[in-house]
């Protein structure tokens, strides 16, 4: 069992990053894309991704996050005006980072109306998203975290034991995660 505040390995040692209590690694349960590394709450509907994405060099640093946000809105399906929401966008300032490669680091919070699995029922949820841009290595390290707020009753998301003694995940635990990121080896953006 991992230790609170050690960092856990991500991408074969490549990064690595603390994760909060009760992470449970996504790829144990099902496949995932190789550029992702995806992490559920033991308890709740809460998850954690830390994604390479292709570098955009189209997109101004200060506009990335909303960029890479309306692509998770699309790929969502919570596309249209009334389904997303930005609220804050703000930088990260790099000397609180672990990640001294990157150009620039930004956090986006918003709302996205959005259904599992192709269901028709929709949840309310907060979408935290930090990208690290890093144009050196033709990359964008993404790293979201999704925490439902309103939960649809015919969703499959209905957490199965959400009660007395459960610690839901924190925007404090999201910025340990966003802070501790660590490169091991460049070689892995190729």
């Amino acid at each position: 069992m991992q230790r609170v505040n050690e960092p856990h390995p991500l991408f074969g040692g490549a990064l690595s990053a603390v994760l909060p209590h009760s992470a449970a690694d996504v790829s144990e349960m099902r496949e995932i894309p190789d550029n992702q590394e995806a992490f559920v709450h033991t308890r709740t509907d809460q998850s954690l991704i830390v994604e390479l994405v292709e570098y955009q060099d189209h997109v101004a640093d200060h506009d990335a996050a909303r960029h890479h946000f309306e692509d998770i809105a699309g790929n969502n399906a919570a596309s249209q005006p009334d389904a997303q929401q930005v609220t804050d966008v703000v930088a990260l300032p790099k000397s609180s980072l672990s990640l001294s490669a990157c150009s620039s680091a930004w956090v986006l919070t918003g709302i996205q109306s959005v259904s599992k699995y192709n269901e028709t029922a929709r949840n309310r949820v907060k979408l935290h998203l930090g990208v690290f841009r890093l144009p050196q290595f033709g990359t964008d390290v993404l790293v979201t975290f999704n925490d439902p707020q309103i939960i649809c009753p015919d969703s499959s998301s209905i957490p199965a034991a959400v009660g007395p003694g459960v610690e839901p995940w924190t925007v404090e635990n999201f910025q340990e995660l966003l802070q501790s990121l660590t490169l091991h080896n460049p070689g892995l953006f190729g």
